[in-house]
């Protein structure tokens, strides 16, 4: 049944079916095959009570946060800033590409958000500065994946809403790591450029008048950062209300830098709708799948199967990772989470790992996905804002980012604390 299972999924997925479509399609067959009783009549309670949730608004707030952000023009000035600070390093505008997303990360909880945001700014910039266009398009596309790491972050959110785990809780244990991994990804970039400078580009020094007067294009994100993080981690709101007071911010800083028109907040409604039209369809479809897996017996032979081969825990959770790294390659991440958590989760929290580390970890496993082909979408995104030239130069600069994580992925395992250490001050 498992493999009848996954056979179908992959079948409808490589038609380019619509995801949303595909589970509720899988789903209503497991029905009709599998199980003796109708199970297509709970559609209804299923999918409301899969949606009846005040969590789930955060999603919409944070998505039309950063929308105001993208339209307002606020990340330019964010990357001008950045690139004064950084352009110096081997590997010069790279690093200006990674340290944006950082910061836009900060603010959007969106990995596509970010990527497509920091390639409209930066990909023309580094097409008139002749830079190689593998590394230089590969560091915007992973760099983007630091916006589900870094908190506020939408899929932080979907884990927390999916396994009951504290949101705050799991926004202080993304900070450290998304911020280690920003790190590895520059020192990573830094080490190659010097290796091979051709991967590169020109690096070039800026005054120290050009970059204090800068500083300003900053302060915007960072008021943000400090509105909706800070909240959270004082008490003073919930991640619904942060994400709401966020969004409120954003509008006055816009409004106050006087780039906020009707047109400016017609396009960022739009875009809000759209896509938080699609997460939502995916979430309760992948609700009504999880529940026809559950009583047709899917998931108790998956759990089965993982419990009789006799694995340690950490074997166990290697087993994982490389189930989760393999599926990656085929199915898209949010989708890929909705689908397995409430198989996996149990099963490795139930052999005594913390949730909130293993939400940590999943997400790292989640962001090597959205740069790994053939559905990683990041890389999809940006070869769409570049307009031209081959994907494989972003598939193929998008690699040494890949191993990056992995060696996020191994000091995660090794030492724990680098997540756990700011939630622990939090209990």
């Amino acid at each position: 049944m498992i493999l009848t299972t996954l056979l179908i999924l992959l079948v409808l997925l490589v038609l380019s079916i619509p995801v949303a479509a595909t589970l509720i399609v899988l789903g209503l067959f497991l029905d009709e095959v599998f199980s003796p009783f109708p199970l297509s009549r709970a559609m209804g309670d299923v999918i409301w009570s899969a949606s009846d949730s005040f969590l789930l608004i955060a999603i919409p707030l944070f998505i039309l946060l950063g929308e105001i952000l993208v339209r307002t023009g606020i990340a330019k000035g964010t990357y001008r800033a950045l690139e004064s600070w950084l352009s110096w390093l081997p590997g010069g505008l790279l690093h200006a590409n990674i340290g944006t997303a950082t910061l836009f990360s900060a603010t959007s909880g969106s990995s596509v958000a970010t990527a497509a945001t920091i390639g409209t700014v930066a990909l023309p910039q580094g097409k008139a500065m002749n830079y190689d266009a593998k590394l230089f398009t590969g560091s915007i596309a992973a760099g983007g994946t630091l916006g589900i790491m870094i908190p506020p972050s939408i899929n932080l959110i979907v884990y927390g809403f999916l396994t009951e785990t504290s949101i705050p809780k799991l926004f202080a244990a993304g900070l450290v790591p998304g911020l280690l991994l920003a790190l590895l990804f520059m020192v990573g970039t830094a080490l190659l450029c010097m290796w091979r400078p051709s991967l590169g580009g020109p690096s070039s020094s800026h005054s120290w008048s050009v970059r204090l007067s800068g500083l300003r294009h900053l302060l915007p994100v960072l008021i943000l950062f400090g509105v909706v993080v800070g909240s959270i981690y004082a008490g003073w709101a919930t991640p619904t209300e942060a994400a709401s007071l966020g969004v409120i911010g954003a509008l006055l800083i816009a409004a106050f830098m006087r780039k906020l028109s009707f047109s400016i907040i017609v396009e960022a409604l739009d875009g809000t709708m759209r896509t938080t039209g699609m997460i939502m369809l995916i979430i309760i479809a992948s609700y009504f799948l999880n529940f026809v897996l559950a009583s047709t017996g899917v998931t108790r032979e998956l759990t089965g199967f993982l419990e009789s081969a006799g694995l340690g825990p950490y074997a166990t959770l290697m087993l994982v990772i490389a189930l989760y790294i393999v599926l990656g390659f085929f199915i898209e991440t949010l989708s890929l989470m909705v689908i397995t958590i409430p198989i996996v989760a149990p099963i490795i929290i139930g052999m005594g790992f913390d949730p909130v580390w293993f939400g940590i970890l999943l997400i790292l496993l989640i962001e090597m996905a959205l740069i790994t082909p053939p559905v990683g979408l990041n890389l999809y995104v940006v070869q769409g804002v570049r307009q031209g030239g081959s994907f494989n130069d972003v598939m193929l600069g998008a690699m040494p980012y890949v191993g990056f994580m992995f060696v996020m992925a191994i000091l995660l395992i090794l030492f724990p604390a680098l997540a756990m250490f700011l939630p622990n001050l939090l209990s």
